[in-house]
């Protein structure tokens, strides 16, 4: 399985980055990394260029909301029925309901949500979605 992966907007935490890039790696991903200071375009045009079956969108600086908006609007103009979009991290800034954050970010068009969730459950959960929806 292919993903695509990468630290959205003006987030710089490449250690992070290169964790996930990691682990995805060890569990048999083809990882797909596009680094730090990714706009949302450049995540769907990778997608489409790999053929990904997983965009994994991470924000270690809480500002994902600004950058992920228009995911929904992105989405529509292609056929992704097929691609899981999930986004992982730290989701909110500031002063914010924690249990607001995974509806506002479906809403947004993302299948999965991890706010502050460890790494290696947030790739559990992915695993164990990609199988039911086989």
């Amino acid at each position: 399985m292919k993903v695509v992966t990468g630290v959205v907007g003006n987030d710089v935490h490449v250690v992070a980055n290169r964790l996930i890039d990691i682990s995805l790696q060890e569990r048999g991903f083809e990882v797909f990394n596009l680094g730090v200071n990714t706009y949302l375009e450049e995540f769907i045009d990778a997608v489409i260029e790999t053929d990904a079956d997983v965009l994994l969108v991470s924000s270690l600086n809480g500002e994902a909301e600004g950058w992920c908006r228009d995911l929904g609007i992105l989405k529509s103009k292609y056929d992704f029925s097929d691609v899981v979009f999930m986004i992982g991290g730290n989701l909110g800034v500031g002063e914010m309901n924690a249990e607001e954050l995974g509806p506002k970010y479906r809403n947004y068009g993302f299948d999965l949500v991890f706010h502050q969730v460890d790494l290696n459950e947030g790739l559990d959960q992915l695993e164990n979605y990609l199988k039911e929806r086989k």
